[in-house]
């Protein structure tokens, strides 16, 4: 996921490593926050790859600072990776909304579409954060107050992804050959 957010960024413009820093943390949050101590080694590992390239650039004080961008290969790497997402990837939210947020920089919206569809058949395989019997548990089975919220909170949240993704598949759906390029109505 740290590799995916570097060359997403830098896919996007080049930028030094505390910008990166700051752009990863707002993309992954609270939850997540990346330390120096995962973020320059990838950065060292992605440079050693021929993924980025740096360079020293005046710094906006009197330090000159590392900037970091993308070489071909790591544009190679960043769509390969955007083509085929791990499962963990598709599976955890915040994860998924790495890949989403760099989706856009996959050329082909057949493959875009396609890394939607696998979230899209992961959210309709039925799940539950609690299970009796091996089944999933739904709000109505429990009389955990704090379980039943937990439940109806994940059935709403994933009653809108999957309309969301049914509206971008059929927009992307539309944009392929022969298909119309009409934007989804939430889009409007």
């Amino acid at each position: 996921m740290l590799e995916l957010s570097i060359l997403g960024f830098l896919a996007e413009e080049p930028l030094h490593g505390y910008e990166l820093k700051e752009r990863i943390t707002a993309l992954s949050g609270h939850v997540r926050p990346v330390s120096d101590g995962a973020l320059y080694p990838a950065i060292t590992r992605l440079v050693t790859a021929g993924k980025l390239d740096q360079h020293t650039a005046e710094g906006a004080g009197a330090a000159p600072r590392r900037m970091l961008s993308l070489t071909e290969r790591g544009r190679e790497d960043l769509l390969e990776r955007l083509r085929h997402p791990r499962q963990a990837e598709i599976t955890d939210q915040v994860r998924f909304n790495t890949v989403l947020a760099f989706l856009r920089h996959l050329p082909d919206p057949a493959e875009q579409a396609a890394v939607l569809r696998r979230r899209l058949e992961f959210l309709n395989t039925p799940a539950s954060f609690f299970y009796r019997d091996g089944q999933p548990v739904r709000a109505e089975q429990t009389d955990d107050l704090f379980r039943q919220g937990m439940l109806r909170v994940a059935r709403a949240t994933g009653e809108a992804e999957r309309g969301w993704l049914g509206e971008a598949v059929a927009h992307l759906d539309g944009l392929s050959p022969g298909g119309c390029a009409e934007p989804p109505a939430t889009a409007r």
